[in-house]
């Protein structure tokens, strides 16, 4: 909850301690990285005009809600095109503190094993970098 914080957000919600769907808010936004509930609990929580995104997930996550989004505009994936000049322009906002990057550990190319066997831990607090 503090590292989110910490990163800028307004309204934290600990899903291990309240139900998002059963607060009787609605949400004009919500944007998903863990699918940790089902596309139609979330669903039920939006606002009209609302929108969802879904930005990680697993496989069958994502297929899921291609099908759904078909129906509901309202409902997105976030993909990712790597271009150059955006790396650039993250970089410049990392490096003059405007955005901030939370990276919990770094492990060498040559442990890439156990950087997988601490994600699927669970208990991760921003991301894991493979340094080459």
């Amino acid at each position: 909850m503090d590292l989110v914080r910490s990163l800028g957000a307004e309204h934290v919600i600990d899903y291990t301690l309240e139900d998002i769907t059963r607060i009787g808010e609605g949400y004009d936004l919500i944007f998903d990285t863990a699918a940790y509930r089902s596309i139609s609990d979330y669903k039920r929580i939006l606002n009209p005009g609302g929108m969802y995104v879904l930005a990680g997930g697993s496989i069958s996550r994502i297929i899921q809600l291609m099908f759904k989004s078909r129906r509901n505009k309202n409902m997105r994936i976030i993909s990712a095109k790597v271009i150059r000049e955006d790396l650039q322009t993250i970089s410049k906002l990392l490096e003059t503190g405007q955005i901030k990057s939370a990276i919990d550990k770094s492990y060498p190319l040559a442990e890439t094993a156990a950087a997988m066997r601490y994600l699927e831990l669970g208990h991760v607090r921003g991301k894991v970098v493979i340094t080459v």
